[in-house]
């Protein structure tokens, strides 16, 4: 997967189309991606204990890959993400601007 923890991220389709922010967390084995503050869900909790009430909590849900797109640090620009191999290290690419990420 060609996205990362930290990356700042666009969605280009879905409900929150056009929002952009930063990953949170990387679940590969999935293909989805969480965004801070992006595709809010609503869980209600139960009272754990007598006395307590009940709440509506919000969190932010896993999004597919293939709905975001990342956003190059240097052009500012979303793009692809491609990869450059000198020697031993390999790096990401911006697809645009040929900067790394």
């Amino acid at each position: 997967m060609r996205i990362k923890k930290g990356d700042n991220v666009k969605v280009i389709s879905g409900k929150d189309r056009g929002k952009t922010g930063t990953v949170v967390r990387a679940v590969p084995d999935q293909d989805r991606i969480v965004v801070d503050g992006l595709n809010i869900r609503k869980r209600h909790v139960r009272a754990k204990r007598a006395g307590q009430k009940g709440e509506v909590v919000q969190f932010s849900a896993p999004l597919h890959v293939s709905n975001i797109q990342l956003v190059c640090t240097k052009c500012g620009k979303t793009t692809r993400v491609g990869y450059r191999v000198d020697g031993a290290v390999k790096s990401r690419v911006c697809k645009k601007c040929g900067a790394d990420i």
